[in-house]
């Protein structure tokens, strides 16, 4: 780890890291701890904590590659299910807090397991396909890629089923049951004019699901537990996600320091946190 760290940045707390991504796992825990304790000293938006941030995302990579592992015979692209794996990763930066008394890696691998199955519920299997014709795709999807670098091209069916010990009829159903995985763009073209006087796509003609009903129901149990909040933490809790101020905002207001604003988010926050989930156990 020594080799790794050689600078440091800011006030001179943080220790520099010249290429995060090369950091070992173990040494990343370490190095974790230090960078999430200074994030909660640290000002939202200023240099020394989007460093922070930015070195911890890249310092936990190897968590995402890990997850990412455990779904490499699904047949799809690895950069997509990594890219997806780092939204949860990023998720669970954002998140985390040393108070929680947990490894950082046993919280965030479930945030990022979490979005790579979300990835595969969403764009998997748009219509159901027998069980069998869905190992099947995977295995033509080998086959195929395998083909393509031995030949420079794509494989024809015959090369296909030469290859799998299958018949061509047998390949054809696969590629077939394969357009069953994915759906069709909402940006495909579908010729003549759209609404605005463009081309039309397949999304002109969709209805769209109002995002904000989800949140009905959060609200209607969040409200009471609002109401029994004081005037001024509900001031707090306004400010902060309401006009989206920062805590150093927020602390001149209430005239503490934005140490003492964090923790007071945190404190109101747990209490919202808990009442909800309180309300749930109930239903």
């Amino acid at each position: 780890m020594d080799t790794a760290v050689t600078r440091t940045i800011g006030d001179g707390s943080l220790p520099g890291v010249e290429d995060p991504k090369t950091i070992a796992p173990r040494d990343a825990r370490e190095l974790s701890r230090q960078f999430f304790q200074r994030l909660t000293e640290l000002e939202e938006g200023t240099h020394s904590y989007q460093y922070a941030r930015n070195t911890l995302i890249e310092m936990n990579m190897s968590l995402v590659r890990f997850a990412a592992g455990r779904f490499r015979g699904r047949g799809d692209d690895m950069e997509d299910i990594v890219q997806t794996g780092m939204i949860g990763l990023i998720k669970a930066i954002d998140r985390f807090e040393l108070a929680r008394e947990v490894e950082f890696t046993s919280f965030a691998l479930p945030y990022i397991v979490g979005e790579i199955k979300r990835f595969f519920r969403d764009t998997t299997w748009a219509v159901h396909v027998p069980r069998r014709l869905q190992e099947l795709r995977v295995e033509l999807a080998k086959a195929r890629e395998e083909l393509a670098s031995r030949l420079d091209r794509d494989p024809t069916v015959a090369e296909l089923a030469t290859l799998m010990n299958l018949s061509e009829d047998e390949v054809v159903e696969a590629q077939i049951a394969s357009n069953g995985y994915n759906s069709s763009s909402l940006d495909a073209a579908l010729g003549g004019d759209g609404p605005e006087g463009g081309e039309a796509v397949l999304a002109d003609f969709i209805g769209v699901e109002e995002e904000g009903l989800r949140l009905v129901e959060d609200f209607q149990s969040l409200a009471p537990l609002m109401a029994e909040l004081s005037e001024r933490d509900r001031q707090i809790i306004h400010l902060r996600f309401v006009e989206e101020a920062t805590q150093a905002e927020i602390g001149e207001w209430l005239g503490c320091s934005q140490m003492h604003v964090s923790r007071l988010i945190k404190r109101i926050i747990v209490r919202l946190r808990e009442g909800m989930l309180g309300e749930l156990g109930c239903a």
